[in-house]
């Protein structure tokens, strides 16, 4: 054996070593460490949370909920929840594999919140507006007869005070368990935008991972300013459903937030720790 040899044998004896002893680590707090569902890193999860809830290996843009948007977004202490008594029934008593009203009890519980979206009055580095912010955790952020009224009524309350208003969507599309009820809230909403427009006032959309169906197809992309988190993907159909029907193969890019921004559909694509000041930029220059 050469002595290059005998270093390289070392070498990976020590690596792996220290792999052994890390798996021994994560075997015994398991709940200090994530896995990147995109790299497979095993990492810290201070460390990602201390990182914006992105990857620091690969860069990937972890889910966040409503309530962490809130903090890292909004000035602190600047958010105001409005419009929290509005809460979700079940008018059609809907019972699919389990009735609507288990699903949605076990939603709240999940989450802490009534329904799929957050509203309120915020300000970001000193720039007040009011916003929508939409919770995937909650039945997939889906959009029923809660969240199209509490997206219309911010919208409102925002002619009234003469604020720009930012939506920030994270949904899977309609609820299905509302039927009919789920749709009209597409035109309901649009309609609230277009008011939004009539009074002049500035109307941002912030789109996350994942934006799909209904909620894309209405208040989630009317935005006079339309910005895509870094890695979100965007749509109405998924990918593949399209596939399926037009027989085709599609890009491995489609429906990502670059994609729709090569194309013009959307005008930033920002990572999620810029966010925040490109947020304020935009709320600057239309003061």
């Amino acid at each position: 054996m050469t002595v290059q040899d005998w270093f390289e044998k070392r070498k990976e004896a020590q690596i792996q070593r220290r792999a052994l002893e890390a798996r021994v680590e994560i075997e015994a707090n398991p709940e200090l460490w994530t896995k990147c569902v995109h790299c497979d890193a095993q990492l810290l999860r201070k460390d990602i949370e201390d990182n914006y809830m992105v990857c620091p290996v690969c860069d990937y843009h972890f889910r966040v909920n409503a309530r962490t948007r809130i903090k890292q977004l909004f000035d602190e202490g600047s958010f105001e929840e409005l419009f929290s008594e509005i809460k979700p029934t079940d008018p059609l008593e809907f019972v699919d594999t389990e009735s609507y009203k288990n699903r949605l009890e076990a939603a709240q519980k999940k989450t802490g919140l009534d329904d799929a979206v957050v509203t309120g009055l915020a300000s970001i580095n000193g720039h007040k507006l009011a916003a929508a912010i939409m919770d995937f955790d909650f039945m997939g952020g889906s959009m029923g007869s809660v969240v199209g009224e509490k997206v219309t009524r911010i919208m409102e309350k925002a002619i009234e005070l003469r604020l720009p208003v930012l939506a920030i969507t994270s949904s899977g599309g309609a609820r299905m368990q509302e039927s009919a009820l789920s749709l009209m809230q597409m035109a309901k909403t649009s309609c609230a935008c277009a008011r939004l427009d009539e009074a002049g006032l500035l109307y941002i959309n912030l789109i996350t991972d994942p934006t799909f169906g209904g909620v894309t197809a209405s208040f989630g992309t009317l935005g006079d300013i339309i910005i895509a988190e870094q890695g979100a993907r965007v749509g109405f159909a998924g990918r593949r459903v399209i596939e399926q029907t037009i027989r085709q193969k599609l890009p491995s890019d489609f429906q990502t937030a670059e994609y729709l921004m090569k194309y013009g559909q959307v005008d930033i694509v920002s990572s999620r720790k810029n966010l925040k000041d490109t947020l304020s930029n935009v709320l600057a220059m239309h003061e």
